[in-house]
């Protein structure tokens, strides 16, 4: 007998169909000995068109008051789940995020778990019920539902596995499991079967949208192994694990983010503090800067480029607007027509000439590059939107076709 955390996303919760099947797959597992736990998100487009909804009255909306909203989706699906769960013989018990004992920190929109205490899941687990959790949610200290952030359905999974002790934690989508790159964009991207820890996280901070960065990252620390599989499709997936660094396959996959913006900070005095200043004040604000380049100064000057995701771009340059005087910046300007292409690879630490490798690939191409950020297993490059799609099938060709 196994203990089985199980994740379902929106699109395997689209739809009344889908909710039925998802409710006798799950049903399957635990009729084979195992008792589960499944943790789901909300049906859909329910979390975009939530958040459209609330733009309609602001558009900037208070933060604390657009998690309460985006919290029903999920219980939403975890209601009718235990319906479908009941329909077919099996007893159920939902809970939203915050009943499940998922304790935050009160950062809205992107709260980080503190703690889980799950004696009412085990408790009903006991009872030999399948549990249903609400994920993307819990609660903070100020007992204020909070959200932890796009795909934080997988961290409610992850986090959860390890707060129980589960045996396994099985994240299903509409994907078969980790490719190569992209399958909707590169057809020849292939299936990886076992991938590490290390490779996924890099995966996902690039813009792979398979699962979320944190809970890669919480996996990770905790050891906690799980899979990725289709809920639709019988394969095997991709397993997520500890993986030594290994001789061979040096790229194990091209990723793109099309959701980067770049602001520019034009004649800043080139003196000790200023980075610090402008970045301190940015890092407050819980917003996550991605690649920074700062040239060499010229005339006791230098200028200063960096980039978040796009979703952040009104806060980080509201922020540098209100230091431009300060710091005695001349102007800033940003960006939002660039793309960030990324070749990934724990074997990269290895092989010299990847670098030069990418580098001649784009260029072969006519791609400019405009930023470049290194990791011992990512190489990273901003380019023109424009030119993203073609990159990323080169850059799939040159290292794995």
């Amino acid at each position: 007998m196994a203990l089985i955390v199980q994740k379902y996303g929106g699109s395997s919760v689209g739809d009344i169909e889908k909710i039925e099947f998802v409710a006798q797959k799950v049903i399957d597992t635990k009729r084979k000995g195992n008792k589960v736990v499944v943790v789901v998100s909300a049906m859909g487009k329910t979390t975009d068109n939530l958040i459209a909804l609330a733009k309609q009255i602001m558009p900037n909306p208070p933060e604390k008051e657009l998690d309460l909203l985006l919290s029903t989706g999920e219980i939403v699906s975890v209601a009718l789940l235990c319906m479908a769960i009941e329909k077919y013989g099996e007893q159920a018990e939902g809970f939203p995020g915050y009943f499940a004992g998922i304790k935050t920190d009160a950062f809205h929109t992107k709260a980080k778990i503190q703690k889980i205490e799950p004696t009412k899941i085990l408790n009903e687990i006991k009872k030999n019920k399948i549990v249903v959790i609400a994920g993307f949610q819990g609660i903070s200290s100020e007992d204020s539902i909070t959200t932890l952030g796009r795909g934080g359905s997988d961290l409610t999974a992850i986090a959860l596995a390890g707060a129980i002790n589960a045996d396994i934690c099985e994240i299903y989508t509409d994907v078969e499991g980790v490719f190569t790159s992209d399958p909707n964009r590169v057809k020849n991207a292939k299936l990886i079967s076992v991938i590490s820890y290390d490779e996924l996280l890099e995966m996902a901070s690039s813009g792979a949208k398979v699962m979320q960065s944190r809970a890669v990252e919480f996996a990770k620390k905790y050891k906690i192994p799980f899979v990725v599989k289709s809920t639709f499709k019988e394969t095997g997936g991709t397993m997520v694990k500890e993986l030594e660094v290994r001789e061979g396959a040096v790229v194990s996959s091209v990723t793109i983010n099309e959701n980067q913006a770049k602001i520019s900070i034009f004649k800043v005095p080139d003196r000790p503090g200023i980075a610090g200043k402008i970045f301190s004040a940015i890092g407050e604000a819980g917003i996550n800067v991605n690649m920074i380049v700062q040239n060499v100064g010229r005339d006791n000057f230098a200028d200063v480029s960096f980039t978040v995701d796009i979703n952040e771009l009104e806060k980080a340059k509201k922020i540098v607007e209100n230091l431009k005087d300060e710091i005695g910046a001349e102007k800033i300007l940003c960006d939002t027509d660039i793309c960030e292409v990324s070749i990934i690879g724990i074997g990269m630490i290895n092989h010299p000439g990847v670098a030069g490798r990418m580098f001649n690939c784009l260029a072969k191409n006519g791609i400019n590059i405009e930023m470049i950020s290194t990791s011992e297993i990512r190489i990273s490059c901003v380019i023109r939107k424009k030119d993203g799609q073609k990159a990323l099938e080169e850059l799939h060709k040159e290292f794995i076709e």
